[in-house]
């Protein structure tokens, strides 16, 4: 995927440019701009038993556009929030393992798939489901907030609130536990986080949507209806 990443780190914009007959597939209403000379075809990845796995568990859309360039041309992208835009390159090896919502285009050759991330992620309320991408190709993975990778060595573990978590190696072993004791849980206001350990990187986003929602909700005017 030969893209070009503008506006970044605050607000990304990627511009993938298509040769003729290049095609990428893309989260449904990610496309902010297209040129003339690209098609557009929309279906659900995987079929329909795929497209609502994706949408149900994954927590994505039920359909994937696909945008093809008969001559050439260019697609742009956004993100649903403010943030930066990273290519992550998949050469058949490894699995990457995207938070739900992280997911923006891929190349053809990339596999999307959604993975139960198991009961104890379930307690947490966040990431109920992981997009696994597999195959060969380049992965355009949006944030909120900025960006940071962190490299863990063997047995080298890491917690992550689960709402800054944007990908990992899919070696990577993972869980879901209590930042503490449980008056610190419930206290602290930190609840529960990803216990995740190595080796492999991790990718993690400054910022967190489910804490936007809660400070929305907090300050918005409540309405009966």
């Amino acid at each position: 995927m030969k893209a070009e990443i503008l506006a970044a780190p605050a607000f990304s914009y990627g511009v993938v440019r298509l040769d003729s007959g290049d095609e990428v597939k893309v989260e449904a209403g990610a496309m902010a701009a297209m040129s003339g000379g690209v098609e557009i075809e929309t279906k659900a990845q995987g079929g329909v038993l795929g497209g609502l796995k994706r949408s149900v568990l994954g927590g994505e859309s039920f359909f994937i556009n696909t945008y093809r360039a008969s001559s050439g041309g260019e697609v742009a992208l956004a993100s649903k929030l403010p943030g930066d835009l990273q290519m992550m390159t998949l050469d058949g090896s490894r699995a990457l393992m995207v938070q739900s919502g992280s997911w923006l285009a891929s190349d053809p050759g990339v596999d999307v798939d959604t993975k139960w991330g198991g009961a104890k992620t379930f307690f947490s309320g966040e990431g109920l489901f992981l997009l696994r991408c597999t195959g060969s190709g380049d992965v355009l993975v949006s944030t909120y907030g900025g960006m940071i990778a962190k490299e863990l060595a063997p047995g080298e573990a890491y917690s992550v609130d689960t709402g800054h978590i944007v990908a990992f190696d899919e070696g990577i072993g993972y869980e879901v536990t209590k930042v503490g004791g449980w008056k610190s849980t419930i206290l602290s206001g930190e609840g529960l986080v990803a216990r995740l350990t190595g080796p492999g990187t991790i990718w993690m986003q400054t910022r967190s949507e489910q804490d936007l929602v809660g400070w929305l909700t907090s300050v918005l005017p409540f309405t009966r209806s």
